[in-house]
């Protein structure tokens, strides 16, 4: 089987992420409307029928907007952790599986490992998936880089990675004094230096994809990002992209 990946979008304005091996295809975070999300599916080929399970990261509405609307319409498991789930605001959902962060589980024909990260929600993780000897790691919406970050993203064949803010642009910027302590705080999200500086934990030979997503519109420029990551990659021989918030990235085939 061939395992792919895309991004129907990726920022503060709506993140989802879909990785298929030709059996499951799942989708992690649906920050999106339900109309926008079929709408961005079919850009890829996909139709909600084709969703075997939607695993969510976060509470935060960026990640999880659309995500009970889209499961209920369509009748679509989904995956999260009991500090994530919110009933008040999701209600009930078809099929609902509460995972423990640190217990890996299968969904569909894929294993999937949950990976604690330090950020600002209740019980926040991020993936990695493995089927068919390939390994898709996604981590967006942590503070700083834990050694576990560092061992459970160490041997990816394609990651996804957030670069989400540039410290002058973050300090300079338009946000008021405490948006930007927590944005940049131990619990915000990554700067361009820290998501590189993580790459000096990873498998670079084994790595063959790198996206740099979940990039601030008002905080970050893609051409800084992107500076600043290949600053670390000076050998390395594989695929980068940037996904961005309205396009994405089309489907990229891992193995």
């Amino acid at each position: 089987m061939t395992v792919r990946f895309a991004s129907l979008g990726s920022g503060s304005k709506g993140n989802s992420t879909l990785v298929d091996d030709g059996e499951s295809c799942l989708l992690v975070d649906l920050g999106f409307s339900v109309k926008e999300t079929v709408h961005r599916l079919a850009r890829l080929g996909k139709k909600p029928v084709d969703i075997t399970a939607i695993l969510v990261t976060h509470e935060h509405g960026d990640h999880i907007h659309g995500v009970a609307p889209f499961a209920r319409k369509f009748d679509i498991p989904v995956y999260l952790t009991h500090g994530t789930y919110q009933p008040k605001s999701m209600g009930q959902l078809p099929v609902m599986n509460l995972i423990n962060c640190h217990r890996v589980f299968e969904c569909g024909s894929f294993e999937v490992t949950p990976v604690a990260v330090p950020h600002d929600a209740k019980e926040p993780c991020q993936y990695v998936l493995r089927s068919s000897g390939a390994t898709v790691g996604i981590l967006t919406d942590l503070g700083h880089i834990t050694d576990h970050v560092k061992s459970s993203y160490s041997n990816c064949d394609a990651l996804l990675l957030e670069c989400n803010h540039d410290l002058e642009m973050l300090e300079q910027g338009p946000y008021p004094a405490p948006l930007k302590r927590r944005v940049g705080g131990d619990y915000g999200h990554l700067n361009n230096h820290q998501a590189a500086a993580l790459l000096d934990a990873v498998d670079l030979q084994q790595l063959d994809h790198l996206v740099i997503s979940h990039i601030s519109e008002q905080n970050n420029q893609p051409a800084l990002a992107q500076a600043v990551v290949e600053d670390r990659l000076s050998a390395w021989s594989g695929n980068l992209q940037l996904a961005d918030q309205q396009s994405g990235i089309d489907w990229v085939v891992v193995k």
